[in-house]
């Protein structure tokens, strides 16, 4: 089932942001060393978490899990399938493993939140929050069911800002009457580049000074 307007380049960026999520929400869940039934269940909250509040503000239905109901089917298996490896292999979960997943996730969804509200006619500024909000609310979930901080509001290192730059540069594309592939492309990019040099150079947010 196709919800009517998403095209075949939205459905492929959709599926690969909602798997990337989920495996990062699999790392997640094995660090802290939760059971088979918790795995799940923190990768499904990670994946569909910040598309199913898009779909909410942008009154899509049904949810985009819902019309494409393998993507559950497959986060299913996925963290099932990435638990038994992890411990076959007695993989250590660590926060470097957790950080392409989840970069590409972020970057991904960014692109297709963007999008999507682009086309239901929303304003560019309006249109890239939504972006930012598919794109940061699955992990900020994440970390709320596991008893943690949200990282995207507590590590310094900049996670939304670099969805809202995805964004724009989404909006730019539309602009220009650039093909939607491109355009898709152009801000999953930015955003996971963005991200990615983030932490590889330690860009930080202003801080609050404290004199513990």
């Amino acid at each position: 089932m196709q919800i009517p307007g998403l095209a075949t380049a939205q459905i492929v960026v959709e599926a690969a942001a909602t798997a990337a999520f989920a495996l990062s929400g699999v790392l997640v869940a094995a660090r802290k060393r939760l059971d088979a039934v918790g795995v799940v269940v923190v990768a499904g909250v990670t994946a569909f978490g910040g598309g199913t509040l898009r779909d909410v503000l942008l009154d899509r239905r049904p949810f985009f899990w819902v019309a494409h109901w393998h993507y559950v089917v497959g986060v299913f298996l996925l963290a099932i399938g990435a638990m038994l490896w992890m411990r076959g292999r007695h993989f250590k979960p660590t926060e470097r493993a957790m950080l392409w997943p989840d970069a590409l996730g972020l970057g991904l969804f960014a692109a297709t939140g963007t999008q999507l509200a682009l086309e239901g006619g929303l304003p560019a500024l309006i249109a890239v929050l939504m972006g930012v909000v598919t794109a940061v609310f699955g992990g900020v979930l994440r970390d709320i069911v596991v008893n943690e901080i949200p990282a995207a509001f507590s590590d310094h290192r900049p996670y939304a800002i670099c969805a809202f730059a995805g964004g724009w540069a989404a909006v730019v594309a539309e602009a220009l009457g650039l093909a939607q592939a491109t355009a898709l492309l152009a801000a999953t990019a930015l955003t996971v580049g963005l991200r990615l040099l983030a932490v590889r150079y330690d860009w930080r947010l202003p801080a609050w000074q404290t004199t513990d």
